[in-house]
Formats: structure tokens, C-alpha cells, sequence
């Protein structure tokens, strides 16, 4: 079962999380290979870190909304999203334009030429009038100008870009788990922070306590955080360390596979593209087939269904349905 653990250094400006996606995580490539477009295997994994970033990044958070990450470039993978909404519900899809070698890591993947992005997007769920998503952009280099290679990499540069705060993030997947490791420095606040005494970006690289932890937890390897149950992890990397942890999310309280397609939504897209064209389609092809990029799901739309789309519902015939 996929689940969240949260923890907490005792005394130590500290916190830190761990994410197991199981079921969740091998349904979304089961769906995948059901419709017959199965990612390559690199594409695979880096899907797979990107939902367990996700989940850990919207589990700190606690966003009311869906946060969503978007990794976009100039290599073979045109771009790759995760969404993750505030119940920690996750769907993950990607677009692939050309060949993926079997190696590739994430400068081949989409930063060929160095014109990859990262973005990380904060959509409220209840948005006031005219209220803009919030979105933090980095390219997916270092300072240095240097190509990142892991994903971790571009997200801990992020977080001291976009937050000022130290983190450690260590991520892996394969085809059976999507797994993850947050360490983060805690913001000042209260008496630390009065009259701008302290400053989160002033403590960056120089808190002994998190310069420490993020050393232990550095040590963990991808096939430890591949194998090893939370348990065996955080006891192997902190049993000496003062860790207060709280009741993991499970279940339907935890991460989970879930999309929000449907074909009233799908319908609503074809209406948006007028009569005409769509009705072209259906001449052509005989009907509308719109599947869904995130689950594999496919819609299908008949004449008839065609014609109740543009029908209002108000001319409709008794027991026509244009969502059967």
C-alpha cells in the first residue's frame, strides 16, 4: 500500500518526509501498457520520481489546490507532468517525440541543447476572481551552468532558489515502487526571525544540525530506498538521531492514483471546437476518439453522441443522455 511518513527532529530546526507509491504507482503503468503506448523505461523512472517528489512536495506543503511539476526541453521527452492534488491523489504523463536511449538520464532525456526547464505550478483549488495560479521556473542546470542529471538535483536547487531553505531529496523507481526522501531546514520563525534578525536565506548551507542529517541521509542508496520498508530506512539512517514521527498516510488519507478525466469533460472539450470540425471527424473516421493522456482511458463518440453534444438539452428526446 502507498503511503507518507512525516517526522520531525526533536530540538533540531529539522523535518523531513518518506514516500512509498506501490499500488498507486503500478497502476499508472499497467493503464499505460493497457493502451498500448508503454513508456520507455527511463521515461518510466523519471515519472516515477517525479510522483514521489510531488506527493512529498504537496505533503509539506499542504496546498489547497493541486500542485503540479512539469519538466520540459529540447530532448526526446517533450515534457513530463505529475499532478498531485491537496489528498495527495497523483496522475503522471509524458510526451515523447523521439528515440530514448536505454541510459539516458536527464540531460538526454530534455536538456539536449540546454533549453530544459523545470516548473513548479501551485493551482488553488477555489480560486477568487481573477486569481492566477502561482508558478516558479529554474532551467535544469546549476549554477555553474553545469547540466543537472537527476531530477533531485534541479528540485533541491529549486527549493533554494524559489524558498531559501537547504534541502535533501533523494529519489528512485522502477516498475514496481516510486520512492522518495525529503530532509528539509525549517524556515525561521517566531523570536529568530523579530524585526528581520534572521533571515532563511542568511542560515543557507550553515545549520550544523541539517548540514549533518542531509549527510545521513545522502548515504541512502536507490536500491536501499527501492527495498528496504520506511521502517528499516529512517532506523538505519537516523537511530541515533532524536526522531518523533507521526501517523503515516494511508489508504484513502494517502497517496494515491486517481484521475480526473470524465466524458462530461471530454464533451465539453469537443464542443469547444465547434460543430464543424468535429462532425469532420466523424465523416472521416466515423467517430471522435479522444483517450486521456494521464490514465490510458478511452472516449468514444458516436454520430448520435455528436449530435446530443450540440443539441441543448432542452430539445433533447426523453431519456437521451449525452454522458452514456
Amino acid at each position: 500500500m502507498s503511503e507518507l511518513h512525516k517526522f520531525l527532529f526533536e530540538g533540531l530546526p529539522v523535518r523531513g518526509m518518506l514516500v512509498r507509491l506501490t499500488d498507486g504507482w503500478q497502476e499508472v503503468l499497467a493503464r499505460r501498457g493497457k493502451s498500448g503506448d508503454a513508456y520507455p523505461a527511463p521515461v518510466r523512472s523519471l515519472l516515477g520520481e517525479m510522483a514521489a517528489a510531488g506527493v512529498l512536495m504537496q505533503g509539506n506543503l499542504q496546498f489547497d489546490g493541486a500542485l503540479i511539476l512539469q519538466v520540459y526541453g529540447d530532448g526526446p521527452v517533450k515534457l513530463a507532468v505529475a499532478e498531485v492534488q491537496h489528498d495527495l491523489a497523483f496522475r503522471v504523463t509524458a510526451k515523447v517525440v523521439g528515440e530514448v536511449p536505454e541510459t539516458a538520464r536527464l540531460e538526454a532525456l530534455l536538456n539536449v541543447h540546454g533549453q530544459g526547464r523545470c516548473a513548479i505550478t501551485l493551482d488553488p483549488k477555489d480560486k477568487r476572481p481573477g486569481q492566477q495560479p502561482y508558478q516558479g521556473v529554474v532551467a535544469l542546470h546549476g549554477d555553474r551552468r553545469e547540466p543537472l542529471q537527476q531530477l533531485s538535483e534541479v528540485l533541491e536547487h529549486y527549493m533554494l532558489q524559489s524558498e531559501q531553505l537547504d534541502t535533501r531529496l533523494i529519489l528512485a523507481a522502477d516498475d514496481t515502487l516510486a520512492a522518495g526522501l525529503l530532509i528539509q531546514r525549517l524556515p525561521v520563525q517566531g523570536a529568530g526571525n523579530l524585526q528581520g534578525a534572521a533571515r532563511n536565506e542568511d542560515l543557507i548551507g550553515l545549520d550544523e544540525s541539517y548540514n549533518r542529517l542531509a549527510l545521513l541521509a545522502g548515504t541512502l542508496t536507490r536500491e536501499e530506498l527501492l527495498t528496504l520498508d520506511a521502517d528499516t530506512i529512517l532506523r538505519r539512517l537516523f537511530w541515533e538521531e532524536p526522531l518523533r514521527r507521526f501517523v503515516p498516510r494511508r489508504a484513502e488519507s494517502g497517496p494515491r492514483f486517481a484521475c480526473s478525466c470524465s466524458r462530461v469533460r471530454v464533451g465539453s472539450m469537443l464542443k469547444s471546437l465547434g460543430r464543424e470540425e468535429i462532425d469532420g471527424i466523424v465523416v472521416e473516421q466515423g467517430r471522435v476518439e479522444i483517450g486521456c493522456e494521464f490514465c490510458g482511458l478511452k472516449y468514444h463518440f458516436d454520430p448520435v453522441d455528436v449530435g446530443e453534444l450540440f443539441t441543448p438539452v432542452r430539445d433533447q428526446p426523453p431519456g437521451s443522455s449525452a454522458t452514456h
